[in-house]
Order: structure tokens, then sequence, then C-alpha cells
């Protein structure tokens, strides 16, 4: 079982303003996905980010996704955060997750978020919103067995 930890990204959910409803959800489907799920561990924008990250990377987790601080604003900074932990990109989840539902919601390719590789855990940004995290997970879910394998130095299934 994937050993996943969810990190929720939102000054005024961290500060008590209101509940965090994205985190709770990428929790559930991170459990239907096959997960054995902690968090959410919820911090505001900026350096608590990078310190989650790492911690969770340290910790073990085969598996970090946030939720929030995607976005165009100046206190969205988790993409820049992430950055500073991983050591490889995986842009092609990063722009599957902007695209699944562009038709829809065209506002999704506005999101900054990124994927990647630190040490041995993935670590994958999607939007704050629950739609956000639907549409992410629509798309990570159907490859998370295999990236998991694959960063942990598996082969391709043949």
């Amino acid at each position: 079982m994937i050993r996943a930890l969810v990190v929720t990204v939102s000054n005024r959910a961290s500060a008590g303003v209101y509940a965090d409803k994205s985190g709770p959800l990428l929790v559930e489907l991170l459990g239907e996905a096959g997960c054995e799920v902690e968090g959410p561990v919820v911090v505001p924008d900026g350096e608590a980010v990078e310190e989650a990250l790492r911690e969770g990377v340290s910790s073990g987790y085969q598996v970090i996704v946030t939720t929030g601080g995607t976005g165009l604003t100046p206190m969205d900074l988790t993409p820049e955060m992430t950055r500073r932990v991983i050591s490889r990109e995986i842009p092609g989840i990063a722009e599957a997750v902007r695209q699944a539902n562009r038709d829809k919601v065209p506002t999704s390719i506005l999101s900054r978020g990124l994927a990647g590789q630190a040490d041995q855990t993935l670590i994958v940004n999607l939007p704050g919103s629950s739609g956000g995290v639907r549409d992410g997970m629509a798309v990570l879910a159907p490859v998370l067995q295999h990236a998991v394998d694959q960063i942990r130095g598996g082969d391709h299934p043949r």
C-alpha cells in the first residue's frame, strides 16, 4: 500500500478562519486510489510549505499531494516551495492536471502546480478547490502506482 501525505496550503484555513474542505476530500480520494493516507496537514503559504514537504520526504512518504497555493496571487507560493524540494520535475502530470477539465473550467490553465520527485517521494501540487482536487485525482489515480514503482527503481510492466 502506498503511504501518502496530504498538505493543505491555506493562510485562512491554517489561521482557523474557515474549515479546510479540499484537504479532507483529497484524503478520501487518495484512500480510494489505494493509499494509506495521513493528514491533511494544514499550513500557511510560504516557507511552511517547504518545511512540510521536506518533513514528509524525510518521513518516507511515497507520495505527498498538496492542495492550494498554485494560483496567481502574490501569496500563492506552493510551486516555488515545491521547486526547492524536488530534484526532478515530472511535467506530464502537472500538464495533464491543468488540461483535465479545461473545457468546463477555462481558468484551470492558470494553475501553476508542479509535480516532481524528491528522493523516493512523488510530490504533486493540486489546486485548492474541491473541483480542482477531483479533476487532479482523476489524472493522478490511474498512474499513481506506476509512478511510485518507477521512482523506487521498478521496471516497466511487460
